[in-house]
């Protein structure tokens, strides 16, 4: 996912499909002069369905389309003759995007299984037409319903990436060094900050042909949930991951001043967050021998989480981390 090609919001003006008016109609035929109504009932307006496909990673192809709207409903005729229903417009987008009001922000649809559909715009519902109001008193009603008016308005669509592991930590921690090395994707590494734009997922093999898909998402700085650094514009592609992996760098002033602060800005986020499981990595740990190894576990990693040195690139660990992280993942849930 090249960065200009990484796009994971968009804001589009929807509208779903007016419904068909219902039908006034009388039967007149020969020797029938008075048939009674026969007015058909208008079509339902077309409605505006998110649908998930597991083919598509972001939201580009969506980028420069601002507008969409589904076809109105036709109305009723003589003869009990339905109205058509209006063409659904179907918006294909990745597993684990959900749809928002963009003034009032509450979420209307999310998608998170291939083929999955969800109407979010329902098209209007379509008038009676004057049969359904004959009676015993009024044989011969004048009178249909108008369809329903559909819904229209601004709208966002959000991609939450679905991965299994996300890898939080500030930026040079090793993020995207680890996920070069455990799976295939080739994400931008360089000793400045924030090289890491946008998230990169990675699929990462394990024993037996089994496998889990990680994700290298932007770091994170003191005050992110306030805008700082990247903000939280990515902050939530953590919210779908199954695991967190916290990475800090052996040469940090305080390995647990830098997790308390990941965390805190985890917390002010979104509280969820916290009750996902965690795992702390200490990453470039080639730089230490066994014995500042031992002195910094015993006296400077937070307590309460598994912790685990590992070197990316000198290939230490790797698989001790890939067996902490299995275990965790398909822990027996009580």
């Amino acid at each position: 996912m090249a960065t200009s090609n990484f796009v994971d919001y968009v804001k589009m003006f929807l509208r779903s499909g007016n419904g068909g008016a219902g039908s006034m109609h009388f039967r007149r035929e020969k020797y029938i002069p008075k048939g009674g109504p026969d007015g058909g009932d208008g079509g339902r307006g077309g409605h505006i369905i998110l649908k998930a496909n597991s083919q598509l990673w972001t939201l580009l192809h969506l980028k420069y389309t601002k507008h969409l709207y589904a076809d109105h409903g036709e109305s009723g005729a003589g003869a009990l003759r339905h109205g058509a229903n209006g063409r659904d417009v179907f918006i294909e987008v990745p597993l684990g995007t959900i749809a928002k009001d963009a003034e009032t922000g509450e979420v209307l649809a999310e998608v998170t299984t291939d083929g999955e559909e969800c109407i979010f715009l329902p098209g209007g519902r379509g008038g009676l037409g004057n049969d359904h109001f004959k009676s015993a008193t009024n044989q011969t009603p004048r009178y249909s319903q108008p369809g329903e008016p559909g819904v229209e308005g601004w709208f966002v669509l959000e991609l939450k990436i679905l991965a299994d592991v996300g890898l939080v930590g500030f930026p040079n921690a090793g993020k995207s060094t680890l996920l070069s090395v455990v799976s295939a994707a080739k994400p931008e590494i360089a000793d400045y900050p924030f090289t890491t734009l946008v998230p990169n997922l990675g699929m990462v093999s394990y024993r037996d042909n089994r496998s889990f898909v990680m994700a290298d998402i932007p770091g994170i700085i003191e005050g992110a949930s306030q805008g700082k650094g990247l903000g939280i514009r990515f902050l939530r592609h953590i919210e779908r991951n199954a695991l967190l992996l916290f990475m800090v760098p052996a040469d940090a002033d305080s390995i647990t001043h830098q997790y308390d602060v990941l965390l805190a800005e985890l917390e002010q986020y979104n509280p969820e967050l916290l009750d996902k499981p965690r795992l702390l990595a200490i990453t470039k740990c080639d730089l230490l021998d066994d014995v500042m190894m031992d002195q910094m576990k015993r006296d400077d990693t937070p307590e309460g989480i598994q912790v685990i040195f590992i070197s990316s690139v000198a290939q230490k660990n790797i698989d001790k981390l890939k067996d902490m992280i299995w275990n965790e993942l398909n822990k027996p849930i009580w």
